[in-house]
């Protein structure tokens, strides 16, 4: 997309037109939306735990990162923000905001120098104060957020240290990273065409009793061998201790991208790669896939997420810009891949998935197009006119289009604590100035409630209408 624009212009000016487009229907879409300008850009972004709540707005933690240029170092930032409730916000107000200025509703907390860039964010869901990163390294650090000190990011300032590292990758692992949403496991894969998995148990519980004490970092634990030396701001560096793996898995021949934890199991995970390949795996019974799926796609895989109420299906993500939804019943014929169904509504790779976690059938995914789009696979035979025709060129299961980036969307995250609310990022530095695009909405509801209902709302503002329009 960017190339194109550079050459040409013409795409460049599609996507500002696209842009103009959406925000003119911003009032009639959505029910909130806060937009905040990233003076560089993140790569990733997590909810984490509501702080506390009032009559029209819920204040919440936010997980993001720095990506910097080298002038400054790198940064794990914990925000807060502001989020209104649903029938809140006046419609001519959500769509007045300055593409180029910081929104009032998030403000950042707290600064955490991280070791290298920060190319994934995972919260614990037993303790969201507990996140997991990814950086150009072999290894998963860990961190309380809460005792971590505040740190200023000005060029040569020593890196924060981890609570934890975890380790057992032999070369970087930059992307795939996943939490239990039971047990405090973690699970990671790498350019070493592996998938580690670590218990922290032990560590977890420490850090969840103590957190919110003065403790200093890196006081997890004392009976672990020391880790490599990172500093914390304090005299000479420091030593954060380090778990070693509980199993390490071989089944894939290119770079694991992402991975993910089925709902209902802390044994079984799958993984997706850059070998084409959807992997199905059982700790119980060994370090081999339990199902390979060759040509999941017919490209790289990037992305994979695991329904939370239906552990049949598992969605993954490709650079052939396509969903595909798999049953893990019946996921190969012939050999090769058989999706359940294939969903195409994007013009460039998809970078990201994730089902809802309020409903069975509702999920999300980005691309490097700079679209949000919201599906649901129970309407995917049930696009149709107002005359019951079947539209043309309208991608089936395709509910929302979110437009409101104008590059990459990286990363986005549902509020598991605020239906259809989520937060999204889009990394700029190829279609404007730089930086990035931080974007928190929810979409309004009479798009998403059952007719009836919109009906009779609608009904009740009729005599409104009528007497307006007359």
């Amino acid at each position: 997309m960017t190339e194109k624009a550079n050459e040409g212009g013409e795409d460049e000016v599609s996507v500002d037109e696209r842009y103009t487009q959406w925000k003119s229907l911003v009032p009639i879409l959505y029910d909130w939306l806060a937009n905040h300008n990233l003076v560089w850009p993140s790569l990733s972004c997590r909810w984490g735990p509501i702080l506390d709540q009032a009559t029209y707005k819920s204040r919440q933690r936010l997980y993001l990162s720095e990506q910097t240029d080298g002038s400054v170092p790198n940064t794990l930032v914990i925000a807060n923000v502001e989020v209104v409730k649903p029938r809140v916000a006046a419609a001519e107000h959500i769509s007045q905001f300055n593409e180029e200025a910081r929104s009032p509703f998030v403000r950042k907390y707290k600064t955490i120098i991280h070791p290298g860039e920060v190319n994934r964010i995972r919260e614990l869901p037993q303790n969201s104060n507990i996140v997991a990163t990814h950086t150009d390294s072999p290894d998963v650090l860990v961190w309380d957020v809460e005792s971590q000190p505040n740190r200023h990011a000005v060029l040569g300032t020593a890196d924060s240290r981890p609570d934890l590292i975890l380790i057992g990758h032999q070369d970087d692992a930059e992307f795939a990273l996943a939490m239990c949403s039971t047990e405090p496991l973690v699970l990671s894969g790498g350019k070493d065409k592996s998938v580690v998995l670590w218990n922290i148990h032990d560590h977890i519980s420490t850090l969840a009793t103590e957190s919110g004490s003065t403790k200093s970092p890196g006081s997890i634990g004392t009976n672990l061998k020391p880790a490599s030396k990172v500093g914390d701001g304090s005299d000479g560096p420091q030593e954060s201790p380090t778990v070693g793996a509980r199993g390490i898995y071989k089944g894939h021949e290119d770079t694991v991208e992402d991975v993910q934890f089925c709902p209902k199991s802390t044994q079984e995970f799958c993984s997706v790669g850059d070998d084409s390949c959807l992997i199905l795996w059982d700790a119980r019974v060994g370090s081999t896939p339990v199902v390979k799926v060759e040509k999941a796609h017919d490209a790289d895989l990037h992305c994979v997420d695991w329904n939370p109420y239906d552990e049949n299906l598992i969605l993954t993500g490709s650079a052939d810009n396509s969903i595909h939804m798999f049953d893990r019943r019946n996921l190969t014929c012939g050999g090769v891949g058989s999706p359940v169904y294939k969903f195409q509504g994007h013009e460039a790779a998809v970078l990201c998935v994730q089902w809802s976690p309020h409903s069975k059938s509702i999920f999300g995914s980005a691309a490097e197009d700079g679209i949000l789009n919201i599906w649901d696979f129970e309407k995917v035979d049930k696009v149709r006119g107002a005359g019951g025709e079947i539209i043309e060129n309208y991608p089936p299961g395709l509910f929302f289009k979110h437009a409101g980036h104008r590059d990459k969307v990286v990363d986005f995250h549902w509020n598991a604590h605020d239906p259809w609310t989520l937060v999204s990022v889009s990394d700029d530095c190829g279609s404007t100035a730089g930086g990035g695009t931080l974007q928190i909405w929810r979409v309004i509801d009479l798009l998403y409630k059952p007719e009836d209902e919109v009906l009779a709302e609608l009904d009740k503002f009729k005599s409104h209408l009528i007497t307006c329009s007359s």
